[in-house]
């Protein structure tokens, strides 16, 4: 792992690092904060994951989250949203997939199975170096994350509650193998077959019997992407089916971007914080 930067923040330490990923098959970086509470021993892991067209810089540099984590005592990582180089198969006229674009799922169709396996990344290789070479208490972590990192989320934490403690949402795609800018990635990751494509779409693993013990979601109601792509009531409706406590919170006014996510930020820090036992 080599150290791209740190820098001292709240007490703790921003930094970023990089390392190459034996399953993307590329380099890979991703940011990590560490609450000063960490030198007196390992602390709780909450994960972030990104939306389309960002880095693992987006939320560090906007989404004002380290005095939350610094008063709460959690590490927060951010990785990036999918494989990059030049030799990695992308899109570059489409923001809605390749670089940038990963969706969190492990593709399965060529050219993309090579290296668009963020599913694994996260859930794998990055969590095992987390827990190698940082101040980490493994068994304390949540996930949270934005638009298709929101989705990222949930579908991660649905399929893995024994790991995650908590999870949450800002504006998340919530039915992506049905959203209008989603499903076209899902057929190039995953292929035709639909099916393949319900392990990596919140309503429909809920659908199929995957549970968690509560979420919350915080959605802006002057997102121009609310009625196309995030629809927030098909999440409401499987969770209330399947009898799972869901808080969502519709914002008045509030858009899809950072200065929506910043503004709630330290609300999400704190749910996340009670249920890792700070």
């Amino acid at each position: 792992m080599e150290t791209v930067s740190k820098a001292k923040s709240h007490g703790g330490v921003q930094g970023v690092y990089r390392h190459d990923s034996k399953v993307t098959g590329t380099p890979m970086t991703f940011a990590v904060f560490v609450p000063p509470q960490a030198s007196s021993g390992p602390v709780p892991v909450l994960w972030y994951l990104s939306g389309l067209t960002c880095t693992h810089a987006n939320v560090m540099e906007k989404g004002e989250y380290r005095a939350a984590a610094a008063r709460h005592g959690v590490i927060i990582v951010a990785p990036d949203t999918s494989p990059r180089g030049e030799a990695v198969p992308d899109e570059p006229d489409n923001w809605q997939f390749g670089s940038g674009a990963g969706f969190y799922v492990d593709a399965t169709q060529e050219p993309y199975a090579a290296n668009y396996r963020m599913y694994s990344y996260i859930v794998e290789e990055l969590t095992a170096l987390i827990a190698a070479e940082f101040p980490a208490d493994m068994a304390r972590q949540g996930i949270f994350g934005h638009s298709m990192g929101g989705h990222g989320a949930l579908t991660i934490a649905l399929k893995h509650p024994d790991r995650f403690k908590s999870c949450s949402a800002f504006a998340p795609i919530v039915q992506p193998s049905t959203a209008d800018w989603s499903r076209p990635a899902l057929e190039k990751y995953l292929g035709r077959d639909e099916l393949a494509w319900r392990s990596y779409d919140a309503v429909a693993l809920i659908e199929d019997g995957k549970r968690f013990p509560e979420l919350l979601v915080d959605q802006g109601a002057a997102d121009p992407f609310l009625k196309t792509g995030l629809r927030p009531e098909l999440l409401e409706d499987a969770c209330k089916a399947a009898g799972i406590p869901l808080v969502l919170n519709l914002r008045e006014g509030y858009d899809h971007s950072y200065y929506f996510i910043s503004t709630f930020m330290d609300d999400h820090i704190a749910w996340h914080a009670k249920r890792l036992g700070l």
